[in-house]
């Protein structure tokens, strides 16, 4: 059954009080509250690749103290074990029995921060939990609960000893995005309040955690129109063929894209997906699913030159009057 106009509605209000509650704590940053919390509601997971001091475990505890759940930071490193993300089973001498001790990726938002300073045995162990909400230890399989987000970083500049993320790990993303500089007004006011050591401590719950999984129910049943669903196949087709690129969208990455949409539609206060929503998050939901080739590098073509390029080559769906 279709999301009707009355919970659009109702979503876009809880969603601007969100988005309100944790600029507090990110100061001059909306769009990317706004992309970070769709990501949240669509039950996805963000890659950020942004400079240090940007504010990234900021957002990851203001959005766990936003929907009242719990946050837990892993600063990865080369020598980091996947036992240290998932958790280690010991045995206890006088319960004469194996107990479960669980890791930091039992909590509601997890900030992997700086995730390819790992090496890929560790990063592939969140791949289970990313994908399917659990993680297998000894065989035992141990959920970790809803919502579940994991707020991955890289640093765009210092690349030495670091390992790239193999495509089938970043196709887990949602979606790619990063916070930024503030600008100058955001700047002084964060100095004005320099005094203040974690803005985050400000923020107050809005919603619980179970609403988070509510809402995003809602937002599975956003129509989306037979012809919006063909242009977001020809959007993937094309960046297939493009020239400059050697892998271009999956079908993992349509559904990825579609998923968000649904989301962003309601976030404006409609139970329908336009074009306008499907160019709106081309970036950042199909960035780091498209890898260009050698010739993009000679050439001096970027991502975003591709993406901008797919956009005016493949014609968007015309509203039938």
């Amino acid at each position: 059954m279709t999301a009707t106009p009355e919970q659009a509605q109702l979503f876009a209000q809880t969603f601007d009080r969100l988005v309100a509650n944790v600029s507090v704590a990110i100061v001059g940053k909306e769009h990317t509250v706004r992309l970070a919390l769709t990501c949240l509601l669509s039950e996805g997971h963000l890659l950020l690749e942004d400079y240090p001091g940007t504010g990234k475990t900021m957002l990851a505890k203001a959005l766990s103290k936003s929907v009242q759940g719990t946050n837990s930071r892993i600063q990865f490193t080369p020598d980091l074990l996947p036992s240290d993300v998932t958790g280690v089973t010991i045995y206890d001498q006088r319960k004469q029995e194996f107990e479960f001790h669980r890791g930091p990726v039992f909590h509601s938002i997890l900030l992997a921060d700086e995730i390819n300073r790992a090496s890929p045995k560790t990063q592939s162990a969140l791949l289970e939990v990313m994908e399917e909400g659990r993680v297998t230890v000894d065989g035992v399989g141990h959920e970790v609960g809803k919502p579940f987000m994991v707020i991955a970083t890289q640093n765009p500049i210092e690349q030495a000893g670091t390992y790239r993320l193999p495509e089938a790990q970043l196709d887990r993303f949602l979606m790619k995005t990063s916070i930024g500089y503030p600008d100058h007004t955001a700047t002084v006011a964060l100095l004005s309040a320099a005094s203040v050591r974690d803005r985050s401590v400000a923020v107050q719950p809005v919603i619980s955690s179970q609403v988070v999984s509510q809402l995003a129910a809602t937002a599975d049943r956003v129509h989306v129109d037979a012809a919006v669903l063909s242009y977001v196949t020809r959007i993937a087709e094309a960046s297939r063929e493009h020239e400059h690129v050697r892998l271009g969208v999956s079908v993992r990455g349509c559904l990825a894209y579609v998923r968000c949409a649904k989301t962003w539609a309601m976030t404006k206060g409609r139970n329908f997906v336009t074009p306008e929503d499907v160019k709106e998050l081309a970036l950042p939901v199909l960035g780091h699913r498209i890898l260009l080739n050698a010739q993009a590098q000679f050439d001096g073509v970027s991502v975003t030159d591709v993406i901008e390029k797919l956009l005016a080559d493949v014609a968007p769906p015309v509203a039938r009057g």
